[in-house]
């Protein structure tokens, strides 16, 4: 069972943060000349192509994509690609954004662990969704811009750390679940460790040069068996591992 699944206080404070995302989202629309650009998003590009969880939905109409992305791009902030963020690292596509956030089944009193902060835009997006987020980035100019984006935004549910995302946030452990948004060549069993029984993590795997695929891995709750499977092909930038001193 997870934890606070039937909480009525988590459920009631994070229905808050999406009202609160939605507010963001459109304050109001007379100024958000994004917001129907962000409205087409979610209807032609993610919910069309399958994804329904309502929640999901909401989140990705309330989240200001186009203030994760740099000054010059934001334009293209709401077109179904990714983008680049600067140092070799990109923002996901939307659709795959939604889609990655769907599979993992985020329920409102979660604890969610993100290995690849980037800008910040699927930390944000889960926000709204769970009770708690903890996003981990290796490259450190990136981890400090999205901390203060995240902050600047009002996601105060979300931590953000510079470190190996391979090694996951033992002190946070157990996690209902984890979403990994770059792909290591093999699963961490660092990851695999920090994941609740119960829990679902989501993951592309694979080396750069190849097709990697975008697996769903679910813990027992019972036990520490994992059973995975293969959804997607898809492209990732690579996880990097910290360098040893």
């Amino acid at each position: 069972m997870k934890r606070f699944h039937n909480s009525r206080p988590n459920r009631l404070r994070c229905l808050a943060a999406l009202a609160f995302l939605t507010s963001l989202a459109s304050t109001s629309d007379a100024q958000d000349k994004y917001a129907e650009r962000r409205e087409r998003m979610v209807s032609e590009q993610i919910e069309a192509r399958g994804v329904r969880d309502e929640r999901v939905l909401e989140a990705m109409r309330a989240v200001p994509r186009h203030l994760f992305v740099p000054p010059d791009l934001q334009d293209q902030a709401y077109l179904d690609q990714p983008l680049p963020i600067g140092e070799e690292q990109t923002i996901s596509q939307p659709y795959i954004v939604a889609f990655m956030t769907e599979l993992l089944r985020p329920e409102p009193g979660d604890v969610v662990l993100e290995v690849g902060t980037g800008s910040g835009y699927q930390a944000a997006v889960l926000s709204g969704l769970v009770r708690q987020v903890y996003t981990i980035e290796i490259i450190p100019s990136l981890a400090r811009a999205a901390e203060q984006r995240l902050k600047q935004l009002k996601f105060d549910n979300v931590m953000v750390k510079t470190g190996d995302g391979y090694l996951g946030w033992p002190e946070y452990a157990p996690f209902d679940g984890i979403v990994v948004t770059a792909a290591p060549p093999e699963i961490p069993s660092a990851l695999l460790a920090q994941l609740k029984r119960g829990g679902r993590m989501v993951v592309p795997v694979g080396k750069p040069d190849r097709t990697q695929n975008l697996m769903l891995l679910e813990k027992s709750k019972t036990s520490d068996q994992i059973v995975g499977r293969t959804v997607i092909p898809v492209r990732f930038v690579p996880m990097v591992p910290q360098p040893n001193p």
